[in-house]
C-alpha cells in the first residue's frame, strides 16, 4: 500500500451509492473523476474526502473556536489516510447579499478604497469614506443601495372612484376592511367624493395626515368602543410596513405585492452610484472609484498601470496582479461592480479561484467541482494552464469533470460506475487517459467519438425575429430565429447569447418557455413521485386495498414515525463537538410508522414501493395514470431514479431533463434552454439530443444557448455571437447550417470546431 506521504489511502467508502471502495489516490498529481450523473464522483470526491479533510482541520483548533467552525459529521468510510488540508472550489453561487460585488468577493473593494484615500484628489477622507457599506461613504438617500423602491400611484389608487366605490386597489384596503375604515371614517375626507376631485389639504391628510382617532366597526355596524385605531397617511403606513424594513426577510405576500405594486429606480442623489457627493467628487486619472468600477476589469488593469505616484504605485501593483488572474481566466469582460447575484456557477467558481492563484502555500488538495462549467472551449484552455499552474506548484488537484479537453490534461484519470445511482459507486478504471480511451466504458467510448458536423439540418418551419437589439452589450442585433428545428446560439463567455435569447426573444415571444436547471420540488421531502404528481394515487391505492385513510401512507402526515416526525433521523447537538446524526431508533431511519409499515399492495410496504426505480415501478403497476407518468422520466434517460429519492439530490442535468420529460407527447411550442449540457457526461448528451429530437418531432422548437461542440456539430442552425466577451461581444459573427460556421474567420466557435477537440492546440 503507497504510504501516506505519496497518496491519499482509503477503503470501504460507502457514503451515498459508493459500494464499499477501496482507493489510492497520488499526491502531487492532477487527478480527475469521470462518470455518468449519479455514478458516485460527487459522493467520493466531496462527501468522503473534502468533508473528512475539513473535520478533522477543525478538530486542530481550540473548541471555543470550533464552535463557530462549520460542523462535519464523519463520512460512511472505514479507514482514510494521507488527507492534507484542502480547499473546495465548488459551483454554488456565491451567496452574498445585494451589496456583493465581483470587487467585494475578490477582496478588491479594500484595496481600491485605500488606494482612493491615499491617490485620490480632493481626498474624501480614510477608505472607509469611498464604501457604500459604510455610513460615511454610503448616499445618505439609498442607503447604498444605488436604487430606490417607490409604490407606483396608477398601481395602487384608482383616482376615478371614490373611497366608498374602491378607489384604494392596494390588498387589505376593500370596501368594509378595517384598513378601509381607517381612512373612510376619519371623518377628514369625503368617502363618496372621487380621488379625482380632491383639493391638496385632502390629498396631504389621506397621504401623510396623523393623530386622528378612528373608530373601527365590525361588520354588522357595531361600534366598538375599545377598538379604535390612530390614524395615519396611506402612503406613509404602506412604506412604513414594506418599504422601511429588510424585503428579503418578509413573506411571499409581502415579497409578491411589492413586485406588483412598486417601481425600481435609480437614486436620484448618486444616479446609481451608491456613494455620497464627498466620495464622488474624489477622483483619480479623471474618473472617481464608481466609475473605475464600472470598467470591465481589462481596461481598469491599463488605467491602474499608469499610476506613477510612489505612496499608491504598490497598491496599484496588487490590484493589477489579480485584475490579470481575472482576465487569464476568461472574466475580463467583468466589472467590479458587477452584482455577485448575476453571476453564474462557472463565473463564481472562476472568481473563488483567483484568490489561491497569487498564494505561495504548497502541499494543498484543491478540490474542483466541474471547474469547465460555463466555458467556451477557447476558454477551457486558459483553465487548464491555470490548473497547470496550481498542480506545478506542489499541490494535489482532484477534479470532478466531463469536459474532454479537461480530462485529456489528467495525469490520472479515475472513472466512476459503470452506470448510475444503485448501479453506480464502484470504481471501473483508474490509470492515465490513453488506457481509459482503450476501455469500452461508457467515458472511454464518449472519449473516442467523433461528433461530425450535421449533414442533413431539418428544414424551418416558421421563423422569430429580433430587431435592433440593445440590451446589455447586443450592438443593435437583428436577427431571424428559425421554428421547428434545433438552434444553437453559441459565442465566449459574455459575448451576449444569454442577453439574446433569454433577454430580447423572451420579452419579444413571452409565450416561449425558459426551461432551467435550476433544483426542483418545492421541500426537502419532495420526491420524484412527488413532483409527477403520483404520490397520491399510490397512497389512494394503499387505502383502498387496507380500508384505512390514505394519509397513513405519508411521512408528512399520519404515517409519520412519532419519533423523528417522519425525517428519519435524529440530531444530537454536542455544544462544541461535531453534531451527531443518528437513524431514528423508532423507525430505523424508514420514516414512516410501524401502522403504516404494516400494511401492503401487491405485496410491498409504502416503503419498499418508494424504494423502486422508475423502471422497476413501470412494472410494478398497472395503473395507466402511474405508468403514463413513469414512462416519462425512462424516456429521458432517468429509469434509475428510485421514487422515495429526495429531488434535492438530483444534478442540475436531471434537473433539466425531468422537466422537459413533461413536454414529450405535448403541442409542441418554442423552448429556450440555457446550457442544458453543463455537468453532463458524453452518454448524458447523447441522451439530451435523442430528447430534443423527440420534441421537435412532436412539432416544439428548441433554441439552445451552448458551448458544447458535440451539441453545435448536431444543430440544425446556428448563431454565434462575439467576437469576444464585454464591450467587444454583442455582434452576429454568423448564422446558418453548422457546416459553414468553421469557415467564419472572426469565431472562436470556429477555431475550436477546427481544433477537433484539440483545444490546448493552437491554429
Amino acid at each position: 500500500m503507497p504510504r501516506a506521504r505519496d497518496a491519499i489511502v482509503l477503503s470501504g467508502a460507502h457514503e451515498n451509492n459508493l459500494k464499499h471502495i477501496s482507493l489510492s489516490i497520488p499526491k502531487g498529481r492532477l487527478v480527475v473523476f469521470t462518470g455518468v450523473s449519479g455514478s458516485g464522483k460527487s459522493s467520493l470526491v466531496f462527501d468522503t474526502i473534502a468533508v473528512e479533510a475539513s473535520r478533522q482541520l477543525n478538530d486542530t483548533y481550540p473548541l471555543y473556536l470550533r464552535s463557530r467552525l462549520p460542523h462535519y459529521e464523519m463520512p460512511a468510510v472505514d479507514m482514510i489516510d494521507g488527507l492534507t488540508t484542502s480547499i473546495v472550489i465548488d459551483q454554488k453561487p456565491f451567496h452574498g447579499d445585494i451589496r456583493s460585488t465581483v470587487a467585494t468577493m475578490t477582496d478588491l473593494a479594500p484595496l481600491l478604497r485605500l488606494l482612493f484615500s491615499r491617490c485620490a484628489t480632493p481626498s474624501a477622507g480614510p477608505s472607509s469614506a469611498y464604501s457604500f457599506n459604510d455610513p460615511s461613504g454610503m448616499c445618505p438617500v439609498c442607503s447604498g443601495l444605488g436604487k430606490t423602491v417607490r409604490f407606483d400611484f396608477a398601481k395602487l389608487l384608482d383616482t376615478e372612484k371614490s373611497l366608498n366605490e374602491g378607489a384604494i386597489l392596494f390588498p387589505g384596503h376593500q370596501v368594509g376592511a378595517y384598513q378601509w375604515q381607517l381612512y373612510a371614517n376619519s371623518g377628514l375626507l369625503d368617502p363618496d367624493k372621487p380621488l379625482c376631485q380632491w383639493s391638496e389639504r385632502e390629498w396631504q391628510d389621506f397621504l401623510h395626515g396623523s393623530g386622528v382617532i378612528v373608530p373601527i366597526r365590525n361588520t354588522t355596524g357595531k361600534v366598538w368602543n375599545d377598538y379604535t385605531l390612530t390614524y395615519e397617511g396611506f402612503l406613509d403606513r404602506i412604506e412604513r410596513l414594506y418599504l422601511k424594513r429588510d424585503v428579503n426577510a418578509g413573506s411571499k405576500a409581502a415579497q409578491r405585492i411589492l413586485r406588483d405594486f412598486t417601481t425600481e429606480c435609480a437614486c436620484p442623489a448618486c444616479r446609481g452610484a451608491r456613494l455620497n457627493a464627498a466620495a464622488l467628487e474624489s477622483r483619480l486619472f479623471g474618473f472617481n472609484i464608481h466609475e473605475l468600477g464600472e470598467m470591465e476589469i481589462g481596461d481598469l488593469s491599463a488605467v491602474l498601470e499608469r499610476l506613477e505616484n510612489p505612496v499608491g504605485a504598490s497598491l496599484a501593483r496588487r490590484l493589477v496582479r489579480v485584475l490579470h488572474s481575472i482576465t487569464d481566466m476568461g472574466l475580463g469582460y467583468l466589472s467590479l461592480n458587477r452584482p455577485c447575484r448575476t453571476l453564474s456557477g462557472g463565473e463564481a467558481q472562476r472568481l473563488k479561484m483567483v484568490r489561491h492563484l497569487g498564494s505561495s502555500l504548497t502541499g494543498l488538495t484543491y478540490i474542483f467541482d466541474e471547474p469547465s462549467a460555463g466555458l467556451h472551449p477557447a476558454d477551457v484552455t486558459r483553465l487548464g494552464r491555470l490548473l497547470l499552474r496550481l498542480r506545478d506548484r506542489g499541490n494535489t488537484l482532484l477534479v470532478v469533470e466531463h469536459n474532454k479537453a479537461v480530462i485529456r490534461m489528467a495525469d490520472e484519470v479515475i472513472d466512476m460506475g459503470p452506470a448510475a445511482g444503485t448501479g453506480g459507486g464502484r470504481v471501473i478504471f483508474q490509470g492515465p487517459v490513453g488506457a481509459l480511451m482503450e476501455q469500452d466504458s461508457l467515458t472511454g467510448l464518449s472519449l473516442r467519438k467523433k461528433t461530425p458536423l450535421n449533414p442533413c439540418p431539418r428544414k424551418p418551419k416558421g421563423w422569430l425575429h429580433i430587431r435592433n437589439a440593445t440590451l446589455h452589450n447586443l450592438k443593435n442585433v437583428s436577427v431571424d430565429i428559425p421554428l421547428g428545428v434545433l438552434t444553437v446560439v453559441s459565442g465566449l463567455a459574455g459575448s451576449g447569447k444569454t442577453s439574446l435569447v433569454c433577454g430580447e426573444l423572451k420579452r419579444l415571444y413571452p409565450q416561449a418557455e425558459h426551461i432551467s436547471s435550476a433544483p426542483i420540488g418545492a421541500s426537502s421531502r419532495s420526491t420524484p413521485a412527488t413532483y409527477l404528481g403520483i404520490m397520491d394515487e399510490i397512497r389512494r391505492l394503499f387505502a383502498r386495498e387496507n380500508g384505512v385513510d390514505a394519509a397513513l401512507f405519508s411521512y408528512s402526515s399520519k404515517g409519520a414515525c412519532p419519533v423523528c416526525k417522519g425525517k428519519g433521523f435524529v440530531t444530537t447537538e454536542m455544544a462544541f463537538m461535531d453534531p451527531v446524526t443518528q437513524p431514528c431508533e423508532a423507525c430505523r431511519g424508514t420514516r414512516f410508522s410501524e401502522e403504516a409499515l404494516s400494511h401492503r399492495f401487491g405485496g410491498k410496504t409504502i416503503l419498499e414501493v418508494l424504494a423502486l426505480t422508475v423502471d422497476e415501478a413501470m412494472e410494478f403497476f398497472i395503473s395507466p395514470k402511474i405508468r403514463a407518468k413513469l414512462r416519462m422520466l425512462a424516456n429521458v434517460g432517468l429509469g434509475y431514479l428510485t421514487l422515495g429519492q429526495p429531488t434535492g439530490t438530483l444534478s442540475g442535468g436531471e434537473c433539466q431533463r425531468v422537466k422537459l420529460a413533461s413536454h414529450l407527447g405535448g403541442e409542441g411550442g418554442v423552448l429556450l434552454l440555457d446550457e442544458p449540457a453543463t455537468g453532463l457526461h458524453g452518454a448524458d448528451v447523447e441522451q439530451l439530443m435523442q430528447l430534443l429530437a423527440r420534441l421537435i418531432e412532436g412539432g416544439a422548437s428548441a433554441i439552445v444557448v451552448e458551448h458544447d461542440l458535440d451539441v453545435i456539430r448536431r444543430a440544425d442552425w446556428v448563431i454565434d455571437m462575439g467576437p469576444e466577451g464585454g464591450k467587444n461581444g454583442g455582434q452576429v459573427l454568423y448564422e446558418g447550417p453548422p457546416a459553414g460556421l468553421v469557415h467564419c474567420p472572426h469565431s472562436a466557435t470556429a477555431r475550436a470546431l477546427r481544433r477537433e477537440d484539440r483545444p490546448l492546440e493552437t491554429d
